[in-house]
C-alpha cells in the first residue's frame, strides 16, 4: 500500500468519487482495476492517465473484454462516434456517411445517402412481383428437411444482392419435396426413434 494504491476491502478506502466503483484505486490516477462487469476507461492528462470504472465506454470508444481487465479502446477511425471493434464503425459523427463499418465524407457508387448511412441503390428502384419460392434446400439437396432454406426472386435488372431474398424453414417433410438424399436421411431418423421406443 505504500503505492498508493487503495484495495476497496482493506479500512484505507479512498474518499474521491472517482473511486467508488473501483476494487482498486490510485490517489494520483484514479481507478487502477474495476469490477468484472465494468469497464476501465483512461484519460490523459497531461503525461499521466486517470481511471474511471463504466458500465458502457464513451462515445469514440469499444468495450473490449478481457480475462483479467475489461477495457475502453480507441477506435481507431477519428470520424467514427461508436464502434464495435476497432476498425468497425456502427455510427459516424456528423458530417460523415457509414458504409459497411467505415465512415466516409460521401456514398460510394452505387449508394447513395440516407440520413447516416450508405443504401444500396437498387432500394430506390421500382420492383417488380416475386417469383415464387424455390423448393426447399439444405446441404445443396432439394428436400423437406426440417431445417432448409427457400429463395425467390424479383424481376428487374439490378444486381444480384439486391434481386433475392431468402428466409428459413421449420417445416415437416412432404413427400411431393423429398429428394433421394432426403429419403435416406428421413429413413434413419425413423429407424432411430423407433429403436428408442
Amino acid at each position: 500500500m505504500g503505492s498508493g494504491v487503495v484495495q476497496k476491502q482493506s479500512a484505507h478506502r479512498e474518499t474521491s468519487d472517482d473511486c467508488r466503483s473501483c476494487l482498486e484505486c490510485s490517489r494520483d490516477n484514479g481507478c487502477v482495476r474495476c469490477p468484472e462487469r465494468l469497464f476501465l476507461f483512461l484519460q490523459r492528462e497531461g503525461i499521466s492517465h486517470h481511471g474511471t470504472c463504466l458500465h458502457a465506454c464513451p462515445a469514440g470508444h469499444y468495450g473490449q473484454r478481457g480475462k483479467d481487465i475489461n477495457r475502453c479502446m480507441k477506435c481507431r477511425s477519428s470520424e467514427c462516434e461508436h464502434c464495435f471493434s476497432r476498425d468497425f464503425c456502427t455510427k459516424c459523427k456528423p458530417g460523415f456517411q457509414l458504409y459497411k463499418g467505415k465512415c466516409l465524407t460521401r456514398c460510394p457508387e452505387g449508394t447513395f445517402a440516407h440520413q447516416t448511412d450508405c443504401l444500396e441503390d437498387c432500394l430506390l428502384a421500382p420492383l417488380g412481383e416475386w417469383s415464387d419460392w424455390s423448393a426447399c434446400v439444405r446441404g445443396g439437396v432439394n428436400c423437406g428437411f426440417r431445417w432448409g432454406k427457400q429463395t425467390r426472386t424479383r424481376g428487374l435488372h439490378r444486381p444480384a444482392d439486391c434481386l433475392k431474398s431468402k428466409r428459413h424453414l421449420f417445416a415437416r417433410p412432404t413427400p411431393r419435396h423429398r429428394g433421394a438424399g432426403c429419403r435416406k436421411s428421413v429413413q434413419q431418423v425413423r429407424r432411430r426413434k423407433q429403436k428408442v421406443l
